[in-house]
C-alpha cells in the first residue's frame, strides 16, 4: 500500500487530508525516523513527540513565509520530512547529507538555524520587530521545550517580548525532559500543569456529556472561565501573563485536532504575545523510547562502535567519583548534561555533590566560582561546545580571580555527525588567549586521570579538554600522579622531523612517525600534553637541533597550539625553523563521521605523513598515499 508520507513534498499537501489520513501520516513519519535514525544515528525520542505538533503547525501555518522555528533544532525531523526534504532524509547527519538540526542552508523552511538550545525566542522577537518595522503581516513561532525554556536567554528574551507586547506566539513542548529530566523550580512547576491522563479524560467527556444539553454550548464556556480562574491557583499561568503574556494551556501535544483549534485560535486572534503550553511525551509511539527517554535521546548509528574499551568518557566519570571518595571538597557541576558526561556513578554515591543546573552554562561557571571562593574544589563538567556560552564567566568570574574551578571539557576537537554547532575545534584557542589558566589534553585515557588529578591539586583554573570517543585501550596506572604544568614529553626519538602533537592528535602522530621511518625519515614525536603553558624549553631545544617541525591538533588553526608554537619561536630568535601546522582551516566543520573529517582535515596517520613529505622535496609525495595504503593491508 503507497504511502500518504510519499505524497508530502510540502506543507501544502497537508492542508485537504483529513483527521483519519493525518494519524496515518502520524505513524508513517515515526516509522520514518525510527528506521532512519536506527541507521545514520540521531535524536530519535526528542523528534517522536513532536509529530503531531509538527503536522499542526504546518497546517495552521504557512511556512516559509510564516516562520517556525525550532529551538535546538534537534527536534527538526518531522519538520524536515514534512518540508520537502523526505527524498534526502536517509542522508541524515552523513557527510554531505542532511543537518542533524536546522540549517538555513538546507531550506527555505528554516527560518533560524541552532543546535544550541534556548535561543528560538529572542530569534523569533528578532523576526517580530523586523516584520512590524516592514509593515508585513506574517506569523512567528518560536517551539522551545521546557529544558531550554528554563535558561537564562529564554527569559531575557520572554522579558522583552512582554515589554514590546508585539505579536509573537512561543509553543512551550514541555515534556518533563531535556536530554536529562528537567531540573529547576519552573520545572517542579510546571510538572503540577503535566496533570494526569485521567483528568484530561474526564475533561474530554465532561465536554461531551454537557454540550449535549440544553444551551450546553454556553454552559461549557462558563465552565471553561471558571476553570481559568481555578486554575491560577495551581497552574503557572500567573508568571507569563506578569511577563506579559496570554497564556493558553495545557494542551494534549498528540491531538491533531485540538493542537489545530488552539493554534488557529492564536493566529487569529492575538494581538500580543502568546504562549500555548502543549504537553507531550518524548518518544511517543516506541516504547522502548517513552520508558527510557534519556538513553533513546540520541541514538549511535548503525555499525558504530562496538568495542568494550571504555569512553574517554567513562574514565573521566570514573576518576571523578574516585577523586570524590579522597577529597570532600570536591564538587561537580554540569549544565543538563549528566548522563552526557556520564555522572551517573557519581551522583548515585554523592548526589548532594553532584549539581545539575539545567541549561544555564554561564550560570553553571559562576555557581562553580562561588563554590571555590568558599574553599571547594568545583569540576565543571562540560561540553567543549556549550562552554563557548560562558566565554565572559570563565574571564571574569574564575580567571580574573585566579580561582581553582576544573574545566572538564568533553566533545574537544572532530566531534563528527552532530556537525558544525556541535564540533569542539575552537575551544584551545578562546581558552589559551586567558591569563592565568591552564589548557591540557591528554594523550590517552590513562593521562586522562592523571590529569584531572593534576588539575584538582593545582589550585589554579585548569581545563582538561578530552576527545568523544572511546579512549585507546592503555592499562590505567592505579596511583594517580600529579603531571607538571607545562611540561610535554618525547615519546619517540629521530632527528629530521620534530612532530609536535596534542591530545588525540599524539596516537596517529605516532603511527605516523612509523611509517615515515620506512621511508628513511626519522622523527622525533611530542606529546605536547599543555596548550598552555607550552613546555618552552622542550621545543626551543628541538628547535635549535631539528630545522623541520609539524604541529598537530583538533582545533582551528587560528590561535590554536600551533599558533603558540610559532608565536614561541619567533620570540625566542628561532627564524630558521620550517613549519607545518595541522589542524581545521578557518571554517565551521561540517558533520560526518570522525574519520571522514580527520581525512579531509590531514588530521589521520595518512593526514601527517602527507605534510611531512611536503617538508622533504627529494622524497616523492605520492609516497604518502602507497604508505597508507600499505598499512591498510598489512
Amino acid at each position: 500500500m503507497p504511502r500518504l508520507l510519499d505524497k508530502i513534498d510540502s506543507p501544502s499537501d497537508l492542508k485537504g487530508l483529513s483527521l483519519a489520513a493525518l494519524e496515518k501520516l502520524a505513524a508513517e513519519l515515526r516509522h520514518e525516523i525510527i528506521t532512519t535514525v536506527n541507521t545514520t544515528g540521531g535524536h530519535l525520542a526528542s523528534n517522536l513527540g513532536v509529530v503531531e505538533l509538527t503536522i499542526a503547525l504546518h497546517r495552521v501555518f504557512n511556512s516559509p513565509e510564516d516562520k517556525i522555528i525550532w529551538d535546538v533544532g534537534h527536534q527538526s525531523y518531522v519538520h524536515k520530512l514534512l518540508t520537502g526534504r523526505r527524498k534526502e532524509f536517509s542522508s541524515l547527519r552523513q557527510y554531505g547529507g542532511l543537518s542533524g538540526f536546522t540549517c538555513r542552508d538546507e531550506s527555505e523552511h528554516d527560518p533560524f538555524g541552532a543546535g544550541h538550545a534556548s535561543t528560538s525566542i529572542s530569534a523569533a522577537l528578532g523576526m517580530v520587530i523586523a516584520r512590524d518595522l516592514a509593515g508585513d503581516d506574517y506569523h512567528v513561532v518560536a517551539v522551545i521545550g521546557d529544558g531550554a525554556i528554563t535558561a537564562g536567554m529564554a527569559f531575557e528574551a520572554l522579558n522583552q517580548a512582554g515589554h514590546l507586547g508585539s505579536r509573537l506566539i512561543v509553543v512551550l513542548n514541555d515534556n518533563g525532559m531535556s536530554i536529562s529530566p528537567t531540573v529547576g523550580a519552573l520545572a517542579k512547576l510546571l510538572s503540577r500543569v503535566r496533570f494526569d491522563q485521567n483528568l484530561r479524560k474526564a475533561k474530554k467527556k465532561g465536554k461531551k456529556i454537557i454540550t449535549a444539553l440544553p444551551r450546553g454550548e454556553d454552559l461549557w464556556h462558563l465552565g471553561q472561565k471558571i476553570e481559568d480562574r481555578f486554575k491560577e491557583f495551581f497552574m503557572p499561568t500567573p508568571i507569563w501573563e506578569e511577563l506579559g503574556f496570554t497564556y493558553i494551556g495545557p494542551i494534549d501535544g498528540h491531538n491533531i485536532h485540538d493542537l489545530e483549534t488552539v493554534l488557529a485560535r492564536v493566529r487569529d486572534r492575538a494581538v500580543k504575545p502568546t504562549l500555548v503550553h502543549v504537553v507531550t511525551t518524548k518518544g511517543k509511539g516506541y516504547s522502548p523510547a517513552e520508558s527510557n527517554a534519556v538513553y533513546f535521546h540520541g541514538v549511535a548509528a548503525k555499525g558504530g562502535n562496538s568495542e568494550k574499551v571504555p569512553t574517554y568518557s567513562e574514565i573521566f566519570a570514573q576518576t571523578v567519583l574516585r577523586l570524590a571518595r579522597e577529597e570532600p571538597r570536591l564538587v561537580v557541576v554540569t549544565p543538563a548534561m549528566p548522563e552526557g558526561n556520564c555522572l551517573s556513578i557519581v551522583e548515585t554515591e554523592f548526589p548532594e555533590r553532584v549539581f545539575d543546573v539545567g541549561i544555564c552554562e554561564q550560570h553553571a561557571v559562576t555557581f562553580a566560582a562561588g563554590l571555590a571562593i568558599q574553599g571547594f574544589i568545583p569540576i565543571v563538567a562540560i561540553y567543549s561546545t556549550f562552554l563557548q556560552r560562558a566565554f565572559d564567566q570563565i574571564i571574569h568570574d574564575v580567571c580574573l580571580q585566579n580561582l581553582p574551578v576544573v574545566f572538564a571539557i568533553d566533545r574537544g576537537g572532530i566531534v563528527g555527525d552532530d556537525g558544525k554547532t556541535h564540533q569542539g575545534t575552537f575551544d584551545i584557542s578562546y581558552l589559551t588567549l586567558i591569563p592565568d589558566l591552564i589548557v591540557a589534553a591528554p594523550q590517552d585515557e590513562n593521562e586522562l586521570q592523571h590529569l584531572l588529578y593534576t588539575a584538582i591539586k593545582s589550585g589554579r583554573p585548569m581545563a582538561v579538554r578530552y576527545p568523544r570517543s572511546p579512549g585507546l585501550g592503555v592499562k590505567l596506572d592505579t596511583v594517580l600522579r600529579e603531571i607538571p604544568v607545562g611540561v610535554g614529553e618525547v615519546v619517540r626519538y629521530g632527528q629530521d622531523v620534530a612532530i609536535l602533537a596534542l591530545g588525540s592528535t599524539v596516537a596517529p602522530a605516532r603511527e605516523a612517525a612509523g611509517e615515515l621511518a620506512s621511508k628513511g625519515i626519522e622523527a622525533t614525536v611530542v606529546n605536547a600534553r599543555y596548550a598552555k603553558p607550552l613546555d618552552a624549553s622542550l621545543v626551543i631545544d628541538l628547535a635549535g637541533r631539528i630545522k623541520r617541525m609539524v604541529t598537530v591538533e583538533e582545533n582551528v588553526l587560528s590561535g590554536g597550539f600551533g599558533s603558540g608554537v610559532l608565536k614561541l619561536l619567533q620570540e625566542s630568535g628561532q627564524y630558521d625553523v620550517q613549519v607545518k601546522n595541522i589542524g581545521a582551516p578557518d571554517e565551521f566543520v561540517e558533520h560526518g563521521t570522525q574519520a571522514i573529517l580527520r581525512s579531509k582535515y590531514g588530521l589521520d596517520t595518512g593526514g601527517i605523513v602527507r605534510r611531512v613529505l611536503e617538508m622533504f622535496p627529494d622524497v616523492s609525495p605520492d609516497l604518502a598515499l602507497k604508505v597508507k595504503d600499505k598499512a591498510k593491508t598489512a
